[in-house]
């Protein structure tokens, strides 16, 4: 397996667009990224898309080479990637085995999703479609309830307080107000994000991500070729996905997903570093308590941990390991099927020093963990300066 790193990137602003379809989101996103990458149509030699209900939020299938073709590539591979809110991440996953197999020299990976569409309801009931149709979501349950069990479970199993989850909002919130590029960029207090409107208790609106247009993407590119397309690749270090039950009922511990924490010890494992070794990261949090326990999932605290470590301030940007400066997906926005490739645009623009405002001093190591479902999919990526 040869090194690999990212070489281009480029997004879209998250957000509502009425006036934008699925198509013209993925062309900005991937026109973008080639121009920052100095690439020409005719070096790429594939394409994947991560997209997670193109189909049913826009009536449109066959979608990869759909989006491909409008990008100008033709005549060669165009897959789409299905993951739940993971889809991108695993895209990456996938086209990043293929350059470092050598089967590609040049991939195009685009994650997209157009989610306003529809209306909320509708927008909750696609989403659903991601958990277990045949026991949870016939029974009534959506994400929001499913997480608000999870982070009952977490309260009752390790003290975590409503405070704990509101700091998750805060710190995220203050890091999106300086990203020109999130859906949210509003800063919020520790008493609104406590006081928000119920939505699944105890989640409130604050704890809970948004329903997002928009797309991201990258190139990837065999690392000894990196100069041929930037002064400023960044390497792929380690990454690797892994998979679990798709009913909460079925596993044994609810506080805990071992999908992240099996994808977590391969990536580790293939960059030769631990958890402590990581500067900065890019967590899944769909939900406030999501973040939490990624957090212990991946080993930067214990468990029960998660908690007490936000909001004594240690994952804000001037904390010892700053997590979501993207504002993540509670403040940057969440279309579902973006959302893995945009943490991999957010890190290269930190490790780049291209972050603005929201620049940190320590990054030359960064992770990206992109969660699908409640648990039933992970994807771990490293990533490092070269």
């Amino acid at each position: 397996m040869r090194p690999v790193a990212v070489v281009g990137m480029g997004k879209t602003a998250f957000g509502a667009f009425p006036d934008r379809d699925l198509r013209s989101l993925a062309v900005e996103a991937g026109e973008k990224c080639l121009k920052n990458a100095h690439a020409a149509l005719s070096q790429i030699d594939a394409f994947f898309l991560g997209n997670f209900a193109g189909p049913s939020f826009t009536g449109q299938n066959h979608l990869a080479p759909y989006i491909s073709t409008a990008l100008g590539l033709r005549d060669i591979p165009a897959t789409r990637i299905e993951a739940a809110c993971a889809s991108s991440g695993s895209a990456f996953f996938h086209a990043y085995n293929g350059v470092a197999g050598g089967v590609y020299d040049a991939v195009l990976v685009v994650g997209a999703e157009k989610m306003t569409s529809q209306s909320t309801p509708k927008v909750t009931e696609i989403l659903a479609g991601a958990g277990d149709c045949a026991g949870e979501v016939k029974a009534g349950s959506t994400f929001a309830s499913l997480f608000a069990m999870i982070a009952c479970r977490h309260m009752y199993q390790f003290g975590t307080t409503r405070q704990h989850l509101a700091a998750v909002a805060v710190k995220n919130h203050a890091n999106g107000a300086l990203n020109p590029d999130a859906q949210m960029r509003k800063m919020i207090t520790m008493e609104q994000a406590m006081a928000g409107k119920p939505i699944a208790d105890p989640l409130n609106l604050y704890d809970c991500s948004l329903i997002s247009d928009g797309a991201a993407a990258v190139l990837l590119a065999p690392a000894e070729r990196a100069g041929e397309f930037t002064d400023k690749p960044v390497r792929v270090l380690g990454i690797a996905q892994a998979s679990d039950f798709v009913a909460l009922d079925q596993k044994p511990d609810i506080t805990t997903f071992p999908a992240v924490r099996r994808a977590s010890e391969k990536a580790y494992g293939m960059a030769g570093i631990g958890p402590a070794d990581v500067q900065l990261a890019e967590l899944h949090d769909c939900f406030t308590i999501a973040e939490i326990i990624a957090m212990e999932d991946l080993g930067f605290v214990g468990r029960g941990e998660g908690g007490p470590y936000t909001l004594e301030g240690h994952t804000a940007r001037s904390g010892e390991r700053p997590v979501n400066t993207s504002g993540g997906l509670k403040s940057k926005g969440h279309p579902v099927g973006a959302t893995g490739v945009a943490q991999i645009c957010d890190l290269v623009l930190q490790m780049r020093c291209e972050a603005g405002g929201r620049q940190v001093p320590r990054h030359s190591l960064g992770l990206a963990q992109n969660l699908g479902g409640s648990g039933a999919s992970c994807v771990v990526t490293i990533l490092g300066t070269v």
